[in-house]
């Protein structure tokens, strides 16, 4: 259920070089478009006004591996604010792009861990196709269960630590769910993408988009139990916009 929203943003422009956006993979899809090539960036913030909610405390006594990782009681990561700013923020370009482009498909792998009984990071972007690397960081047994719409879902046991699995996603879809049968505090979001533009906020709240032709862009920024803004901005080639989303409980 989500709370109520405030919503505020804040676009400012900037000149200044930016990066090229990796590219590894395949062969463009016949009759497509290529991918339209740039040098524009857009970085931003995500923030939260107000006080957060407290996270609901997880009971990990029965799993006492995990349990010794945390120096206080172990708390489930939902809203995860650090000096006003907040983590796990999923922000992607929704509106801008050519239509009919194929991009590549990257061929490094995203890694989803588990670690302390928790998935790092808790929301990851892919590409259609691109590999996710699972691992187990615990010593302890993870059951690791994809319930996606629109793909194949997977079930998959990871026993023993350091283990590891590959799976991919073939289908563009939103905030995949991804939990574990052991333990059943234990969510992550995968979100498959057709095109590379996307991003997660990281601790200090902050995400960067690279690689993008000069245009004007809608941005979706996605939180799990906040909501979604959105935002529009233009970019230059070879600049870059800045950014913000706030969200408030």
């Amino acid at each position: 259920m989500h709370r109520p929203l405030l919503g505020v943003l804040a676009v400012t422009l900037a000149c200044g070089g930016g990066a090229d956006q990796a590219g590894g993979g395949r062969e463009q899809t016949p009759g497509a478009a290529a991918a339209p090539a740039g040098r524009a960036t857009i970085t931003g913030t995500v923030t939260f006004t107000g006080t957060p909610p407290q996270n609901p405390a997880i009971d990990m006594s029965e799993e006492p591996t995990c349990r010794a990782k945390y120096p206080e009681q172990p708390r489930d990561p939902v809203v995860a604010v650090n000096n006003g700013k907040l983590a796990n923020v999923f922000v992607h370009v929704t509106g801008g792009l050519p239509g009919g482009t194929a991009f590549p498909t990257p061929q490094t792998p995203v890694v989803l861990d588990q670690s302390g009984c928790l998935y790092h990071p808790r929301v990851l972007g892919v590409m259609a196709n691109q590999p996710i690397e699972i691992r187990n960081g615990d010593a302890v047994l993870h059951n690791i269960k994809a319930v996606p719409a629109a793909n194949r879902g997977f079930n998959i046991s990871q026993p023993t630590e350091g283990m590891r699995s590959e799976r991919r996603f073939s289908q563009p879809e939103a905030a995949i769910p991804i939990e574990c049968s052991v333990h059943g505090w234990m969510h992550a979001r995968v979100f498959v993408m057709d095109a590379p533009y996307f991003a997660t906020s990281g601790d200090d709240g902050s995400f960067q988009l690279t690689g993008l032709p000069a245009g004007t862009y809608t941005l979706e920024a996605w939180h799990e139990t906040l909501g979604t803004r959105t935002a529009t901005v233009t970019v230059t080639e070879g600049g870059t916009a800045n950014l913000s989303f706030a969200f408030g409980a």
